[in-house]
This record gives C-alpha cells, structure tokens and sequence, in this order.
C-alpha cells in the first residue's frame, strides 16, 4: 500500500438527492474544490487529500463523498472483470481491508447487480491477492466499501469514503412520521436565501429538521464536525488531515443572535424537536413552540417561511391534509412581505392554497418526487391571494351576490 502524498490529486464524486446537483456545485467550488461538474445525481470533481476530508466535514447538500478508482467500457462481464482488475488497489487498500461491493447497473448490457457484485469482488481480491502474495486475504481490517455504477455501459469504481451517509448528521435518533432528508432540508434554506438574518419560520416543524439546518447554517457550523468518516481509518490518508479540517471548519464559526422560530400542532412533535436541537448544539438558536399552523401570524413586516406540510396518502387523509392548505393559505394571505418555500408532493397544493407559485422548483425527498412552490407575499399579489380565499369561503348564493353587486 503506498502512502498518499497531502497533494496528490484525486478525482472525487458526490452523489447527491435530485434536483440538488446546482448548489452542491457551488458549494463545492466555494470549499476550493477544482474542475467541478455536476451530472444527473451527482457531482464529479478535484482536490487534494485535505480536501476529501473537507468535503465530508462540511458539505450540507451531498449524500457521501466517493473516491474514483476508475471508469472503463463494460459491455461483457469479461471485460468488467479485467477493467477492476487492472486498478492499482493495493495503493488504497491494504493486505487486511475488508472491501464489500455494492453499486448499481442502468441502460447497460450488464444488468446483473448481484451478478457484477461478484464478479468485482473477485477481480479486486485476485489483484490484492497478487499484489501482497495472499492466496486468502484476512478482510479484518478497516471497512473499505467498494462502489460501483454501471450506466450505459461506462463502468466508474468507487471507495466509499464518508460510511454512514453525510445526510445523517447525528442530531435525529428520535423522529416522528415521515420525515425529511437532512440534505434536503439544508438545500430548501439554501435556496430561499435564509443567510441568519431577518425572521425565519417553519410552521409545521415535524422533528426540527429544516429549523435546525437553518440554525447549522446561521451559524456556519459544519454539519459533519462532530461525527466520524470510513476514510479516517484508512492508513492511505494522511491522519493528520482530519483534525486540521475540523479546526478549521470551527474557526469559520459565527454567534450571533437569530430569530428563527419552529413550531407544531403535535406537541410530542415539538419535544422532538427540541430533543434534535440539542443534540446538534442549536438549541439557544431556536424558539420551539406549539401551535397550528391554520393560525399562523407573525408581527414582523419581513421575513421567511421555509416547511413541509404533511400530506396524506390514503383519500382520506389527503382530503384532511387539502383542508389543512386552504386554512394555511387564508392565514398566509395576512402575511404581506413575506416569502413562502413549501415543499410537496401534492400535485393540487397550487389549488387547494388559492394561489398559483411565483415559481417552482423540482426536487426529490429520497425518491418522493415534489415541488418546493415558492410565493412572494407582496401587496398585490396577497390581494388576490385574500380575494381568492375569501371567496373560497364564500357559498354559492354569497358568491352569486357578490357578482351581482360588481354588475352594478
């Protein structure tokens, strides 16, 4: 095993939730991260060693960061054989490594996810095995998870760096119903601007999660600081790069005071919160309170609301969870000067809130495809939102008089 040189470049690839690839872009190009190109899922980019460290402790959108081995055409299982067979393992994983394979296969002549698992399993063995004189290797060593993709018949291998996905921060052990991907949380903050000024809302805060992301990224506090990474093992690595990283990070730290505040009709909902928040060191950041959203009211003239309503999956409760949005929607309309980011996967939300998005915005929770609908509470522009939900208010007759009286 060779000892990788702290300047050594390597190539790296983050995949991440659809619809994310953009501000994981910047934000890596902001990290210093060289030749950055975002694709379908993922981002491909450059760095040193300390700078794979620095991805995993401070990236708030990706999902892990992979170190690429190599990509080759693979259109027989004997040509994906030699291609992993020909990669230099023995310069990252040494004669102990446990290295399990996992990955996926798409538009490709191979198919066969199981069938490539093996096949790659063996080709990595019979190169380590010849490189280090092994005719069994041990595998009792440091976890180093092989990764593969396979798509349109390009195979790229892959080190699993992070273990644990960069998504679980740390600070959510405890969780009600259905609940949002970290990542995705800290990207809808990202995109409505929330930099820790101004007044910052989630109505129906759930388990805290996209208040908390807003405190984490208020205070420029690395969502990965506290937590530990497969590649820390790794003696490839330079061992001092990770606690170099982690200083830094921490030095790049703000306190101030903010106003951001998250709030629940379920009260064992807001104990959870307040739960998470602690254990992520935001607590004293955020005002935690219970109250329905259907009465939302807030006395400042700015700011804003960042959420993910819950929405039912049987008829029943998707007819409850539409009652919800309208009632939202009549207290929204009150709310003049403040921006609106609601995530969702209901196709009728535009309907049931009376108001058609300023814009919208295609993102994934996991594989839930849905749209962050994103309003501007301008005057105008909550006139018409009043005068729609008033008149969904209205019955037939009320509606009919009010025509008549515009008539004349």
């Amino acid at each position: 095993m060779v000892k990788t040189d702290s300047g050594a470049r390597v190539r790296l690839c983050a995949p991440c939730l659809f619809g994310l690839e953009g501000p994981l872009g910047n934000e890596l190009r902001h990290m210093g991260m060289e030749n950055v190109a975002p694709e379908n899922g993922r981002v491909l980019f450059e760095t040193d060693a300390a700078g794979l460290a620095r991805a995993n402790i401070r990236s708030r959108f990706a999902e892990r960061i992979l170190l690429e081995l190599g990509c080759f055409p693979a259109r027989s299982f004997e040509e994906l054989f030699e291609g992993v067979k020909a990669i230099a393992f023995e310069d990252w994983l040494p004669r102990d490594a446990a290295f399990p394979v996992k990955g996926w296969a798409l538009e490709s002549a191979l198919h066969s996810v199981p069938d490539c698992q093996s096949i790659i399993k063996k080709a990595a063995a019979v190169r380590m095995g010849a490189a280090y004189g092994l005719s069994r290797l041990p595998e009792t060593g440091a976890l180093h998870q092989i990764q593969f993709t396979i798509m349109k018949d390009e195979a790229r291998i892959f080190l699993d760096t992070s273990g644990t996905g960069l998504h679980k921060r740390g600070y959510r052990p405890a969780q009600v119903a259905a609940p949002l991907r970290e990542t995705l949380a800290a990207a809808m903050v990202d995109i409505a601007g929330y930099r820790g000024r101004g007044d910052f809302c989630d109505p129906f805060c759930g388990s805290g999660t996209i208040a908390i992301e807003a405190a984490l990224a208020a205070k420029g506090r690395a969502p990965g600081i506290s937590r530990n990474f497969s590649a820390e093992k790794w003696p490839c690595l330079p061992s001092g790069i990770w606690s170099v990283e982690r200083e830094a990070a921490r030095a790049r730290e703000y306190n101030g005071d903010y106003h951001i505040f998250a709030s629940d009709i379920d009260p064992k909902a807001v104990e959870i919160s307040r739960a998470n928040a602690k254990r992520a060191g935001v607590e004293r950041l955020i005002e935690f309170f219970v109250a329905d959203a259907r009465g939302f009211s807030r006395p400042t003239e700015r700011g804003v609301i960042v959420t993910n309503p819950p929405y039912g999956e049987r008829l029943l409760e998707k007819r409850e969870a539409e009652r919800l949005y309208a009632d939202f929607g009549r207290a929204l309309a009150k709310a003049q000067g403040w921006e609106l980011y609601l995530l969702s996967s209901h196709t009728e939300l535009e309907r049931c809130l009376g108001r058609s998005a300023d814009r919208k915005r295609r993102l994934y929770n996991g594989m839930i495809r849905c749209e962050l609908y994103i309003y501007k509470m301008g005057a105008a522009a909550d006139e018409a939102f009043i005068c729609s939900q008033s008149r969904r208010g209205q019955t037939k007759a009320g509606r009919e008089a009010e025509a008549h009286q515009r008539g004349h």
